[in-house]
């Protein structure tokens, strides 16, 4: 049976969600984050040398990392609705919202919550003004344009579609479904984004997605 290491907050509630829809059997080790510095526990370690989540085992293999994993599962156990020819237009549009999901979508999420954590950080009081002013001029002048510019694009691309490649649910979906809650869940998606909106509606919706949320618990990404 699959065995996914489960992470709480973590990329790992995709994965759930992907398992639930091709409803396949699979077991849920779970994993706390430590309270203080919000890192994996070093017992992760012992199923991948990185200690980090999403990791699943099956059939003797361990895999990890979130995309490895969704291709993976797609292609022993997807049904042919996911399976794009390879070369096609669908195909094309699959992979690439696959990879944008953490080659462009993520970066720039991951950096401002960084940033974000840097102005809470202890330090010295005379120093505090200064990284303040350095966090906020960072957040203004290149983080958030970055954010705009990239769910606008999103946006865009969701005009008129059920799904990222269409009417096909795919790994796409899977890929981009963190991105897009972590943004939401951070008020990064405001009115002028309906069709992300819609979007994340229609997927919270699923019944597979709500089964995966409850057994993995929800997504509190940190502000």
């Amino acid at each position: 049976m699959i065995i996914v290491h489960h992470l709480e907050n973590s990329r790992s509630q995709r994965v759930l969600w992907l398992l639930e829809e091709l409803a396949v059997p699979y077991e849920i080790k779970n994993y706390q984050r430590d309270k203080k510095t919000m890192l994996a526990p070093a017992s992760l370690k012992a199923v991948h040398p990185l200690g980090k989540s999403p990791v699943i085992t099956d059939a003797g293999k361990t895999i990890a990392e979130s995309g490895a994993i969704t291709e993976y599962l797609i292609h022993h156990y997807g049904p042919d609705s996911m399976k794009f020819d390879v070369g096609s237009e669908a195909w094309l549009q699959g992979t690439y919202w696959s990879h944008f999901a953490e080659g462009t979508a993520m970066p720039f999420l991951v950096m401002k919550l960084v940033f974000s954590q840097i102005k809470r950080a202890p330090m010295p009081f005379f120093v505090k003004p200064v990284a303040g002013q350095i966090v906020n001029k960072v957040m203004s002048s290149f983080l958030q344009p970055n954010i705009d510019n990239t769910l606008a694009y999103i946006n865009d691309h969701l005009q008129g579609k059920t799904w990222f490649v269409d009417e096909t649910l795919s790994a796409a979906d899977f890929q981009m479904s963190f991105p897009l809650l972590a943004a939401a869940a951070r008020e990064d998606i405001p009115a002028q984004y309906p069709n992300i909106q819609r979007y994340l509606e229609r997927m919270q919706q699923r019944p597979a997605f709500q089964k995966a949320i409850e057994k993995g618990g929800p997504l509190q990404v940190m502000s």
